[in-house]
């Protein structure tokens, strides 16, 4: 892997991954498209860890105070009646179908599913998911009850399925329940802590195998990672701002004429799906 590629690869990582765009597909595409190459599955990964350090960072208080009542919970009856006791254990219940499935699955996740023919599939399908829910959900709550995590978790395990997008996937049934965009957003961000950190750390050795093709080396890994961080924490401002005050229709339509463009270079043979 040349420092180029890692480096945009970093930025790429950094711009998507919050927004309902698909950051996994966007660094399969912008790999093949412009470098001739997959990075793979397991680069992805990692530098998905600077992204979610950004998510550490930018949430840290509400975090600590999630712990802390997590802990308090576990002697105190008080405890377990709090906001925060019940949203720790929403975001463990979440990140439980995503840790399961994509044990089950890890071979086809870093194989068969990074065909980009479904890439530019499931784009187009989330796409028009996210515009229905969008669209014609109540977006009335802006507390999480458990089957917002419940629900939200299931969703957030299609997005092993590069093109799907864990936060696309996580807002589109947030919407459905009836959360308001910015909620629905905020629970999308804490849940992915868990999975992709998991993910990420297991990853790691699979990315410093250098008898693998395109391997990235360590200062590559380093330096892509800290780009996805620094990026990610001002694209997580960003978009809470932006849910705030608009819908998330921009990025649906993004999303349709991607996956139908991509269709489009596949067809065409001007570019490989494997």
């Amino acid at each position: 892997m040349s420092w180029l590629q890692a480096l945009v690869l970093g930025l790429v990582q950094g711009l998507t991954e919050f927004l309902p765009i698909s950051s996994s597909a966007h660094v399969r595409i912008v790999s093949t498209l412009f470098f001739g190459n997959d990075a793979g599955a397991s680069f992805t990964a990692v530098i998905q860890l600077g992204t979610e350090v950004a998510v550490l960072i930018y949430f840290a208080k509400d975090i600590g105070n999630f712990i802390a009542a997590w802990f308090r919970g576990l002697f105190s009856k008080a405890a377990r009646k709090t906001e925060d006791y019940r949203m720790a254990w929403y975001v463990i219940i979440g990140s439980i179908p995503i840790s399961v499935l994509g044990y089950l699955f890890k071979d086809e996740i870093r194989s068969s599913l990074r065909n980009l023919w479904i890439t530019a599939t499931v784009l187009v399908v989330f796409g028009l998911l996210l515009g229905l829910a969008d669209q014609f959900a109540q977006h009335l709550r802006t507390k999480l009850q458990l089957k917002d995590a419940v629900g939200m978790g299931l969703a957030q395990a299609m997005a092993l399925i590069p093109g799907v997008s864990r936060s696309g996937g996580t807002l589109t049934a947030g919407l459905f329940l009836g959360l308001d965009r910015a909620s629905a957003a905020r629970y999308s961000f804490l849940l992915a802590l868990p999975a992709v950190f998991g993910a990420g750390l297991f990853s790691i050795p699979d990315v410093l195998d250098r008898s693998e093709p395109n391997a990235a080396s360590v200062p590559q890994m380093i330096a892509a990672t800290v780009v996805a961080f620094v990026v990610g924490y001002a694209t997580i401002a960003w978009l809470l701002r932006y849910v705030s005050k608009h819908s998330y229709s921009a990025f649906v339509w993004y999303r349709l004429l991607l996956g139908i463009v991509l269709m489009g270079l596949l067809s065409m043979g001007l570019i490989n799906p494997t």
